[in-house]
This record gives C-alpha cells, sequence and structure tokens, in this order.
C-alpha cells in the first residue's frame, strides 16, 4: 500500500517516521515544513511537489494539519489532492477539525468517487513518537477496516466511534474537558502555593484523591514543576479547539457556560504572548498576578 502524508509537523513527523517503520511507501508533500520533508526523504520517503502530484502515487493519503481552512486548500486547491486523486483512493483526515467541516469534506469526496475517514488523535508528541496515539475514527466500518492494520502503526488504541465527523466530535468534546482540567489544576495549584504549601505534596496527596486528572499527572511534574512551557500542544491550538466546541455548541443551541469562561484563561494567555507554549503556560498569568511560581 502506498501511503501520502500532509502536515509534517510536531505530530505528523514521527506519526510519518512510524509509517515508514511499519514498512509502507510514503510519499510526502512540503505543505511548510520542507526541511522535515529532507529528514524523511533520507529515511526513504519520495517527495511529491504538490497535493496533486501527489494523489496519484498513493492509495491513501493521510491529512495532519492545524485547521480545516488548510485542510480545505491541501484538498481542493488548483493543485489539491482532489484534482489527482484516483476513483477509490482514501483520505483520512486526522486534523482536529469540525464535524460538520468533516462532512462536508466527505460529501465532496463521494462525488468524486474517493473515501473519507476523520480520525483526530490523543497522546501528543509523546505519542505520536511512541506509536502509542488514541484515535477516533468516523467513517464507513469496511473503509475503516480496510485501513485499520495502517492506523495500528502509529495507535495503540483504535476506536470507530460512528459515520464521518463522528471522530472530531469526540475529539471535540476530549479537548475541551483536558482545557477545563488544565485551567482548574493550574488555579488550584497556585492558590495551593499562595496557602504555602509544597507543590510536590500537593501534588502527590491530590494524585491519590479526587481531585486527579491527566493535565495533572501529565503537566505537574514534567513541565510546571520544571518550568518548562516548551510545546507539547500549544495555547493557540487549544483556544482553536476550543472556539471548535463553542461553534459547534452554538449550531445545536448547548450552552457552554464553563467551555467559554476556560476560552477567556486561553485567550488571557494568549494575551500575555503565551500563545506558541504548551498549554500549561496558561498558569503564568496568574502567577505573575500574585508574585509566586509553582516550582520545585
Amino acid at each position: 500500500m502506498r501511503v501520502g502524508f500532509i502536515g509534517l509537523g510536531a505530530m505528523g513527523k514521527p506519526m510519518a517516521i512510524n509509517i515508514l517503520r511499519g514498512g509502507y511507501s510514503l510519499i510526502v508533500n512540503p505543505h511548510v515544513n520542507k526541511k522535515v520533508v529532507q529528514e524523511l526523504v533520507a529515511l526513504g520517503a519520495v517527495r511529491a511537489a504538490t497535493p496533486k502530484e501527489l494523489a496519484g502515487q498513493v492509495d491513501v493519503l493521510i491529512t495532519m494539519l492545524p485547521n480545516g481552512p488548510i485542510v480545505e486548500e491541501v484538498l481542493l486547491g488548483e493543485q489539491g489532492f482532489f484534482a489527482g486523486a484516483k476513483p477509490g483512493s482514501t483520505v483520512i483526515d486526522m486534523s482536529s477539525v469540525a464535524p460538520g467541516f468533516s462532512r462536508k469534506m466527505a460529501e465532496i469526496a463521494s462525488k468524486r468517487q474517493l473515501n473519507y475517514l476523520d480520525a483526530p488523535v490523543s497522546g501528543g508528541v509523546k505519542g505520536a513518537t511512541e506509536g502509542a496515539l488514541t484515535i477516533m475514527v468516523g467513517g464507513a466500518p469496511e473503509t475503516v477496516n480496510r485501513f485499520r492494520p495502517l492506523l495500528e502503526v502509529i495507535g495503540k488504541k483504535i476506536y470507530h466511534v460512528g459515520d464521518v465527523g463522528a471522530g472530531d466530535a469526540v475529539k471535540l468534546v476530549n479537548n475541551l474537558l483536558l482545557a477545563v482540567n488544565m485551567a482548574a489544576a493550574a488555579e488550584g495549584f497556585v492558590l495551593g502555593t499562595k496557602l504555602g504549601l509544597n507543590p510536590q505534596t500537593l501534588f502527590d496527596v491530590i494524585r491519590a484523591s479526587s481531585g486527579d486528572s491527566y493535565a495533572l499527572a501529565a503537566k505537574m511534574p514534567h513541565f510546571i514543576f520544571k518550568g518548562n512551557f516548551a510545546p507539547g500542544f500549544t495555547v493557540d491550538l487549544q483556544y482553536k479547539d476550543l472556539e471548535l466546541a463553542i461553534q459547534t455548541a452554538k449550531e445545536l443551541k448547548v450552552p457552554m457556560l464553563l467551555t467559554c469562561t476556560v476560552q477567556q484563561i486561553f485567550e488571557q494567555a494568549r494575551a500575555a504572548g503565551l500563545g506558541r507554549e504548551d498549554i500549561c503556560a496558561v498558569i503564568k498569568p496568574l502567577e505573575e498576578l500574585l508574585g509566586i511560581e509553582v516550582r520545585l
């Protein structure tokens, strides 16, 4: 099977490397990261000048891009993938986009006799590097089953969650909860530190108590305690995902009181120039306000 890959950023690069290691033929297009393409070519990948040129050489395209407009440009542009794709080819979009966007792309793909899956991921750069991502797939069962072995070289837990758009819907809820938990953990540890508690003691007790969360476990010891705010998953991308959740909720007339408040906490971090830092940097504005740092 010949696999195309577009979107070789912090997540996409290790995912593409794992596809090569899985024994697949890989063709890549340098949408932005031309230097990374050179690294992958050295590992055995083939370079295509445009998504259209790539389309003529592959059975399936995987996209891992920052947002819907960029996915749309790669697929529908004059030199886009759809312009050169053979009938029966498949697109697996692993970007975090709105469910309605994936359903729209799938409808356009179907008219061109192409298959389409939405398959966003969770697990961060560490999970992508270790081939241990959680993958939430939406699409026709026969298409999911056909590409399950390919997905298994980049993820350990593959969930088929429904029709096209369902994978994005699950990811939208997951990232909403991550943001809320991250903001709550940051606020709680600033309060605890202001009260004179040792952050490590606070961490150890809460990890064994009802206030525990993934955000607490992953972000306190490895990032905040060490003063390490290198991404990871950036504040800008988390803000974008919260906006996707809020816009989708508006379409469905679902109140999102807590999510809108948390989005403003991430907006505060963006306004402070922290947009390119890891999501745990939302703690910095509150630390600065109170003149303390949650560090060991």
